[in-house]
């Protein structure tokens, strides 16, 4: 049956037509609703700013996302259009980052071999195969590491905690020299496969910790996290640091009774020397946000809360803020409470700023682990460190929005449980910024932040403008300077209007991805873009 024919049944059926006036009036209804849901996103303002310029660079992105989700090209994604467009793409600020997860394994592993001294130990030698998968080991500098008769920790006769020299420990791996003695380093340094996220994360910062505590190493270590973070786009970070071993200086065994002070010291001494490379020229910086351990004790808690304020007041530009880490699921912030309005009052007393940015929400299981969710909120906090379970409570991510605190997400590779909360906590407004807080587990370029925004583009339906959102939030809320919380929330309100060093940034990102939404449209011109 024709269209003419079907129109004329239609009409002597009294079926309304399109352009009825009450049918038009339910479209535009119709379109209204669409646009009132759309505001709620995160990124509506951004939408409705987009230059047109912009708003094709957009639509090419998505449109080179798509080609390669269905053709899936061949050979590494590194190679890739997609790739190589967010590879260029300014990512602003790095929020969420410890210091022995930014630092790539094959690199740490050649460091410890080349440091003079390097020792291994263990609490108990390795006889078991289980052992070589999860036993405790742990690196220590030795001026007296030469040659000894002492049995190595591969033999049932080690004495515990013995320093065995390094190059000693790889000639004698049982299972292959040294090569393999390598390998299995890189392995221990990253997520083990048969562990929970948490423990293998927590065995392998452990190890590498024991490294990082080593001056040498830690200056090595630092010139190379800034670099990297530079070369991918990464203009400022706040990394999480805890001071739970001892920071030993160059040459030394044993560490200076205030040797957090001396890790502070070298930190400030390497963001300053990075800043003035070819490298570092438009690097705005680095700061430390202290933490202290969930499980320890109140009393080994309350001596991390000294040292942290004592840090803060000979090293003001280094400690930006305090977070406690470990498994939410161990021991909740509401137990933390009394200890931490302790320390708040004691900042006030010495009349130090040091604001809140607490881990909170980790897990998706557990109701102690998505209470913390409520006690970060009530305690200040300025951003929450991921946050996955607020996707299951509307009136915190309302609260979030009120009070203007950020979400952190660490998107967990080869795991799809983080994209139904991403996608739900942008779909309600809330403010997210993206970050990356796993080991390094296979090649470097795997461990980059171009690497957690190609992830999150490829697994969740977003644009271009989604990234851009959150990486504009990495920028708004930074702590570049200190501010009191009455001026930090004015700064995050202005935005690119105020008239601080946030503000700046700021204008200085929208410039940067002005410029890079040119290049995509001049490189990429050949995509069409018609639907």
């Amino acid at each position: 049956m024709g269209g003419a024919s079907n129109t004329q049944w239609e009409l002597e059926e009294g079926i309304p037509q399109q352009d009825d006036p009450f049918i038009q009036q339910y479209l535009r209804g119709r379109t209204s609703l669409i646009v009132e849901e759309q505001k709620q996103r995160h990124d509506f303002t951004l939408r409705k700013a987009l230059s047109p310029i912009a708003a094709t660079a957009c639509k090419i992105v998505s449109k080179i996302r798509d080609r390669d989700l269905t053709q899936h090209p061949s050979g590494p994604v590194e190679n890739s259009d997609l790739w190589r467009i967010l590879h260029r793409m300014p990512k602003g600020s790095l929020l969420h980052a410890h210091l022995n997860t930014l630092v790539d394994v094959g690199f740490l592993v050649d460091l410890a071999f080349t440091t003079p001294g390097i020792c291994i130990a263990a609490p108990s030698p390795f006889v078991v195969d289980s052992d070589y998968e999860s036993a405790p080991f742990y690196f220590r500098h030795s001026s007296q590491s030469e040659e000894t008769e002492e049995p190595t920790l591969w033999e049932s006769s080690y004495r515990p905690t013995t320093l065995t020299p390094l190059q000693k420990a790889a000639s004698t791996f049982p299972k292959g020299g040294e090569p393999a003695f390598r390998e299995w380093l890189r392995t221990r340094f990253g997520l083990h496969p048969e562990s929970t996220r948490y423990d293998s994360t927590h065995s392998a910062a452990s190890i590498i910790d024991s490294l990082l505590t080593y001056e040498p190493i830690l200056r090595a270590c630092l010139h190379r996290v800034f670099s990297q973070l530079a070369a991918d786009g990464i203009k400022y970070v706040e990394i999480r640091n805890s001071f739970e071993i001892p920071f030993r200086r160059e040459g030394n065994n044993e560490p200076d009774e205030d040797s957090f002070m001396d890790w502070c010291r070298v930190f400030q001494e390497e963001v300053n020397s990075f800043k003035t490379t070819d490298a570092g020229q438009t690097f705005h910086g680095a700061r430390v946000i202290w933490t202290a351990t969930r499980i320890s004790s109140n009393r080994c808690v309350f001596d991390d809360m000294v040292q942290c304020i004592l840090a803060k007041t000979e090293f003001p530009d280094v400690v930006c803020g305090f977070d406690v880490v470990g498994r939410d699921s161990n021991r909740s912030l509401t137990d933390l409470v009394p200890i931490l309005f302790w320390f708040r009052r004691q900042c006030m007393e010495e009349g130090v700023d040091i604001p809140f940015f607490f881990h909170a929400g980790e897990q998706l299981s557990g109701a102690l682990s998505e209470s913390d969710a409520f006690d970060a909120i009530l305690l200040g906090t300025r951003r929450i460190g991921h946050g996955l379970s607020l996707y299951r409570h509307p009136l915190l991510i309302d609260l979030t929005k009120e009070k203007k605190i950020l979400l952190e997400c660490c998107p967990v590779p080869e795991a799809g449980a983080q994209s139904v909360p991403l996608s739900a906590l942008l779909s309600r407004g809330a403010s997210v910024a993206l970050c990356n807080d796993v080991p390094s587990t296979s090649t470097e370029s795997m461990n980059t932040m171009t690497s957690t925004f190609w992830k999150t583009f490829e697994s969740e339906h977003m644009g271009l403008t989604d990234l851009a959102m959150m990486a504009e939030n990495s920028v708004r809320w930074s702590c570049f300077t200190d501010q009191p919380t009455k001026e930090w929330v004015s700064e995050l309100r202005e935005g690119i209007l105020g008239e601080g060093t946030k503000a700046l940034r700021l204008k200085e990102w929208y410039s940067e991805f002005e410029r890079f939404c040119e290049w995509v449209a001049l490189e990429f011109a050949e995509v069409d873009i018609e639907d």
